[in-house]
């Protein structure tokens, strides 16, 4: 298979290259330590077209293939695994839903976001239901012109700053998932306290209820009772967005561990010169580009339409284990430094760990890789 990018593929790297060292670099820092979503980057983030890359140009969006999409990620999440969060949120699972079966009043909303003008946030998980979604207890109700939503849900990303969300609950008279499109200025949705986090400070998460929200019939996204299926349509590229955000922060990290290597006199030398930190860097190299080229591999497969289930579980299992072990490679070669909250190692050490949950944990992750080898 031919990695070798084309030249679409590199000009998107490049002007998200150029925007995160120009921009976003300079703010990381601050980002992270006044733990507030980063509003002027998100909307030029939005301006840049991130947002529409893998929606069709008649939606408003740019029809970027996977790859090029994941090369964007790479570098937002290079710069800042908060605004990285926060923007892959947005272009995917808050949006899909809206884009997918959304009809002429939620596309309004759709098209805003594509924009960075309205933001959005997907509710799957509850207090009693993180991987097995399947126990979650939000309900709506089914009525003659309506649905009333009741329920809670945590760990929504971008839940303070949103104006709408995709919910998944089920319905009182089915077991299986729906999707609800629900604006968050309606009657009953209250956004409740902001959870405080070990990283990724900057894409603020909060706790969500509703309370008897009131919802036309036109918010119900698909069928009742698709919702498991339609989940299934991301889920390969939500895993692979994962991965990519992995191999974003991994390369952050192996990059200012080699710059500190050579700049780091020891001994009358350069600390990148002793044996024991040179093989330190060549295994982060190792793992960062093997990693690297399997989400390219399992991108290309998405965008040539192939299976990649198993693929894109094997990417993201992969990527966000090596990523963590970068990171903490790269603390150690810093050795105290790399304890120091004036280098940023310790962010992204911190924000690795994000990569081990989201996408699915690593342990759920092998089960269903072992499922695929008929285990």
């Amino acid at each position: 298979m031919d990695f070798e990018l084309n030249d679409i593929q590199k000009s998107v790297q490049q002007t998200f290259k150029d925007f995160v060292d120009r921009k976003v670099m300079p703010q990381a820092a601050a980002i992270d330590e006044n733990a507030e979503f980063p509003v002027e980057l998100f909307k030029e983030v939005g301006e840049l077209g991130f947002f529409g890359m893998r929606y069709l140009e008649e939606a408003g969006g740019t029809n970027m293939d996977v790859v090029s999409y994941c090369m964007a990620v790479i570098e937002l999440a290079r710069g800042s695994m908060s605004l990285a969060a926060a923007c892959t949120m947005q272009s995917l699972m808050a949006t899909y839903f809206l884009y997918r079966f959304g009809d002429a009043e939620v596309r309004k909303h759709f098209n805003a976001a594509l924009h960075g003008e309205e933001i959005g946030g997907i509710c799957m998980t509850e207090p009693n239901a993180g991987s097995d979604l399947f126990a979650m207890q939000t309900k709506a109700i089914v009525k003659e012109e309506c649905f009333l939503l009741s329920g809670q849900k945590t760990w929504v990303t971008s839940a303070p700053v949103a104006n709408f969300f995709t919910v998944v609950a089920k319905t009182d008279n089915h077991e299986k998932l729906s999707i609800f499109f629900v604006p968050t200025n309606l009657n009953g949705v209250h956004v409740g306290k902001k959870i405080n986090k070990l990283g990724i400070c900057g894409s603020v998460t909060s706790e969500v209820s509703f309370d008897n929200v009131k919802l036309p019939k036109n918010y119900l996204l698909g069928e009742i009772g698709g919702g498991t299926k339609y989940l299934m349509e991301i889920l390969a590229e939500i895993r692979i967005m994962t991965a990519a955000l992995a191999i974003g922060v991994a390369t952050a990290a192996f990059e200012s561990a080699l710059q500190y290597a050579k700049e780091r006199v020891q001994f009358g030398k350069p600390i990148g010169k002793f044996q024991a930190v040179k093989m330190m860097l060549a295994d982060m190299e190792v793992q960062l580009q093997t990693a690297k080229h399997y989400v390219f591999y399992a991108a290309t497969l998405s965008d040539k339409n192939l299976p990649r289930h198993k693929e894109s579980m094997i990417a993201k299992l992969y990527a966000s284990e090596c990523a963590n072990n970068i990171c903490d490679q790269a603390s150690r070669v810093l050795a105290s430094y790399g304890y120091a909250t004036e280098y940023p190692i310790q962010r992204y050490l911190r924000d690795a760990r994000f990569t081990l949950i989201g996408g699915g944990t690593s342990e759920i992750l092998k089960i269903n890789i072992s499922k695929e080898l008929g285990l």
